[in-house]
């Protein structure tokens, strides 16, 4: 009686839906093909100008089967507040966005960006980083995006898309993967590890966003630039692990230590966070939001060049 029990439990768990796939954090076209039409999943598009990514338009033209569309620019995944650009919204205006987009908590999303360049992939690294931020795990991010996906010769829908049906998400905010302006000005004063994924150029001062008043890097950081690890392959840019983690491995990054990632306004730097946490395994890691935009606010802030050392904000904005 006992195995008749065990055996019918095992055929309903095989025969109920499926809907915690547990995916890794970064997946392939052929992983993604075999899940496509699984009980809760979603295929979030969210190509955008980036790296000549596309939009809706391009989107209805040609996009993965069963796929939803949320522009990564426009959608509302960021915000502007007091000056500062790139901000995470409210956790309300989160909930509403992806709950308009017809996702609930026992969803498993993967966010597919266009992938068409490395800042096109801080697309999808930023709402990766935005669901974990909301609780949600059951999210992953197709490496080569839809370029890899076309490329690579598999189906392709075409036509116009209707909204779907609006359903409920809560979140709950994990203050741990969100570093405020105080705690990396904490985690400066310990000596705590600053990973600056901007390109090389910006990490030296030598080139400056217009997005912060001044150039160079927070004092004490480490340059692990979002763009080091990606392979173009047919027009579509992949993510290469194992290339990605021997440099993370040259730096001397402590995996238990805490460690913030920053860039300009919090972009870079969330693929940045991405590449450190889950892929190079690193356990402690936040995303500084505001970056560089929000810390050259104040003129007291220091921030260092390569050819002039730590100098303050002000002085440097004089």
């Amino acid at each position: 009686m006992r195995s008749r029990l065990l055996m019918a439990t095992a055929a309903l768990a095989i025969a109920g839906p499926a809907h915690a796939l547990h995916p890794s954090p970064l997946v392939d076209a052929a992983w993604l093909e075999g899940q496509l039409g699984s009980d809760d999943l979603v295929v979030l598009d969210v190509r955008s100008a980036i790296d000549d990514g596309g939009d809706r338009e391009s989107f209805e033209t040609a996009r993965i089967p069963g796929s939803r569309y949320s522009s990564y620019t426009d959608a509302g995944w960021r915000e502007d507040r007091d000056g500062v650009a790139g901000l995470m919204p409210d956790v309300e205006d989160l909930e509403s966005l992806i709950g308009d987009l017809g996702i609930d908590n026992d969803d498993t999303v993967v966010v597919v960006p266009a992938g068409t360049g490395p800042t096109d992939f801080g697309s999808a690294a930023r709402i990766y980083w935005t669901f974990k931020a909301l609780g949600h795990d059951e999210v992953t991010i197709l490496n080569g995006g839809f370029a890899g996906w076309e490329q690579q010769g598999r189906e392709v829908a075409s036509g116009p898309v209707e909204a779907p049906d609006a359903d409920s998400f809560t979140g709950s905010l994990r203050e741990s993967l969100l570093a405020s302006t105080e705690e990396v000005e904490a985690a400066l004063e310990a000596s705590e590890a600053l990973v600056d994924a901007r390109p090389p150029a910006f990490f030296t001062g030598e080139t400056q966003s217009p997005a912060a008043r001044v150039p160079g890097t927070i004092p004490g950081s480490v340059n692990l630039p979002h763009d080091g690890s990606f392979e173009e392959r047919d027009g579509a840019y992949y993510l290469q692990p194992d290339a990605l983690k021997a440099r993370i491995d040259e730096l001397g990054l402590d995996h238990e230590a805490p460690t913030v990632a920053f860039c300009n306004t919090g972009h870079w730097a969330a693929s940045g966070w991405f590449q450190l946490s889950e892929i190079g395994g690193l356990e402690n890691v936040t995303m500084y939001d505001g970056s560089m935009a929000e810390w050259t606010v104040n003129d007291e802030r220091l921030v260092q060049l390569a050819d002039r050392g730590t100098v303050s904000v002000g002085e440097l904005a004089e």
